[in-house]
């Protein structure tokens, strides 16, 4: 019997589905992956805004990452919304008492609405104890300049820059994403130390961008969990996110910014 594809995802749950868990779950299965979840915080939240957030403890975080380690045999791993310095001490911990696999990290520090979902000092943490650690990190332009404390990039030379940058901190690769630039293309740029490559897609228009990140994030680590190399898998969660978002302008979900489709390869298939 083949075994399935294994991925975790340690994260804040969405309560109107879009993003965070609900969304990482989606992915994993339109990817073709067994998706477990660790909960790092409980959000009120719609296509709107986040109206309020419960954290979990950071104990309970990681009894239960143990509780799936103990258990499954987990190919790869993405975080997304940590939210402080403890929790994420708690997964690095938790996560070092086990053999390495990938980790996708998604530096998650504000909402698509603009509510702010990161504690300033658990910054210093990703940092510190996250990014060495990490297979892949996925920040947007603000979030690289935040993890740098420098400028927005404005151009893909500076966006590039700023990839090196995030490299030298110790992870092994850095994809920015260009969701937030300007132009008729988005533009992506993977740095690794000794490779770059560009992905390069028209700009979708739509206002349905929940929970963008978290769907990229959690594709590239199910296809790393299907033992795609980076590059491939890096490729093929872009390709998807595309659909997604082009099949998601006509989802009439919410009153704010709308999902992507999770949904859209089983549609077409």
């Amino acid at each position: 019997m083949a075994r399935t594809p294994i991925a975790l995802t340690i994260a804040g749950s969405d309560s109107s589905g879009g993003a965070g868990i609900q969304a990482d779950l989606k992915t994993f299965h339109a990817m073709g992956v067994y998706g477990a979840a660790a909960l790092t915080a409980l959000t009120a939240q719609n296509t709107q805004g986040v109206r309020g957030v419960e954290l979990v403890s950071p104990e309970f975080v990681a009894a239960q990452i143990a509780a799936v380690f103990d258990d499954l045999r987990v190919d790869a791993v993405k975080t997304g919304m940590l939210a402080t310095a403890p929790i994420i001490r708690a997964v690095v911990e938790t996560l070092d008492r086990y053999p390495a696999r990938p980790l996708v990290v998604d530096p998650v520090m504000v909402a698509t609405s603009g509510d702010v979902l990161l504690a300033e000092d658990a910054i210093a943490s990703i940092i510190r104890e996250l990014l060495p650690r990490a297979t892949l990190i996925t920040p947007n332009l603000p979030e690289a300049a935040r993890l740098l404390g420098a400028g927005l990039a404005h151009t893909e030379a500076e966006a590039l820059d700023q990839g090196r940058a995030l490299v030298a901190l110790g992870c092994r690769a850095v994809l920015i994403k260009g969701g937030h630039g300007g132009g008729d293309t988005a533009v992506d740029v993977l740095v690794a130390a000794d490779a770059v490559m560009r992905f390069e897609r028209p700009r979708v228009a739509t206002d349905n961008t929940h929970g963008t990140g978290c769907t990229l994030s959690a594709a590239i680590a199910a296809l790393l969990a299907r033992g795609l190399s980076l590059q491939a898998a890096v490729a093929e969660a872009k390709a998807f996110v595309w659909d997604a978002l082009e099949a998601g302008r006509d989802l009439g979900v919410g009153h704010g910014h709308g999902p992507v489709d999770h949904l859209v390869r089983s549609r077409k298939g």
